[in-house]
């Protein structure tokens, strides 16, 4: 089976040709299924762009929201919306709502939008804001403390709906392939080229998810997890334990591009990606 995956395409920055060619250059990439790691458009787009990777690709459509997909929105009016279309779908799939999702007979596939959840760095005094704040319905208006409790709030929402699906994976599978939009660890918070310092790092990452992570890969140290990110538009690679890897993905606006394509071995018994 062939994977490919892509993570921040914010198609609401291309023209309608430009989504057109983008779409037809996956289809042409011969993945079995894709995985799209969220940043798809913003709140008045996402649901269209999501029904255009159904009508165009042949094969499943695995994928999380990010940030930018409730921009000029709200977490509920979204939600309903994706959920309203995926239930009319057979090749879309929001891993957020959905459990343990099989591969091939070795590799799982778990996933969750997550939220920068503002447990590391200085998220109390940082100067850096970002859009979120003042673009997505539940964010604005809030004052630095309130914003905090709210993003501690949905982090660990999105680490107690992976938890069960982790552990679901890693009792059924030699590898488990996890994909979210926010990085889970300082470690895979690229920006700019570098890792993230403590003024953006609380924005950047998902110490909640990271945990969860984390303790489900040294709770099964025969198998193997990959977890793919995107969010912050740097790419990098960590391994914060032996059997746990994280590949954030590059990005820029407007220039979407696929990231990686897997070749999944039906019969492969093989921990290695």
């Amino acid at each position: 089976m062939r994977v490919g995956w892509v993570s921040d395409v914010h198609l609401n920055f291309l023209d309608p040709r430009g989504g057109r060619r983008f779409l037809r250059e996956l289809a042409d990439a011969s993945a079995d299924v894709w995985l799209l790691g969220g940043d798809i458009g913003e709140a008045r787009s996402v649901v269209r762009f999501l029904h255009d990777f159904d009508a165009t690709l042949p094969g499943r459509t695995y994928f999380v929201l990010g940030n930018h997909d409730f921009y000029g929105g709200g977490f509920s009016k979204v939600r309903k919306e994706v959920r309203a279309l995926v239930a009319e779908s057979k090749q879309l799939v929001w891993l957020t709502g959905s459990g343990l999702q099989k591969l091939s007979g070795a590799v799982a596939l778990v996933g969750d939008d997550s939220w920068a959840d503002a447990r590391l760095g200085n998220p109390l005094f940082t100067p850096v804001e970002l859009t979120d704040f003042f673009a997505i319905e539940d964010l604005y208006g809030l004052t630095r403390r309130e914003l905090v409790w709210k993003l501690r709030e949905t982090g660990d929402g999105a680490a107690s709906r992976l938890k069960p699906k982790l552990e679901e994976a890693a009792a059924m599978c030699t590898r488990v392939l996890v994909l979210t939009h926010v990085p889970p660890f300082r470690e895979a918070a690229w920006h700019e080229g570098r890792l993230c310092n403590d003024d953006w790092v609380p924005w950047f990452s998902c110490s909640a998810v990271g945990e969860v992570l984390l303790a489900c890969a040294q709770a099964h140290p025969r198998v193997s997890f990959l977890v793919l990110c995107g969010h912050t538009h740097s790419s990098g690679v960590c391994s914060p334990a032996p059997n746990l890897s994280v590949w954030t993905a590059h990005a820029d606006y407007g220039v979407p591009e696929i990231q990686r394509i897997l070749d999944l071995r039906a019969d492969s018994t093989s921990q290695a990606w």
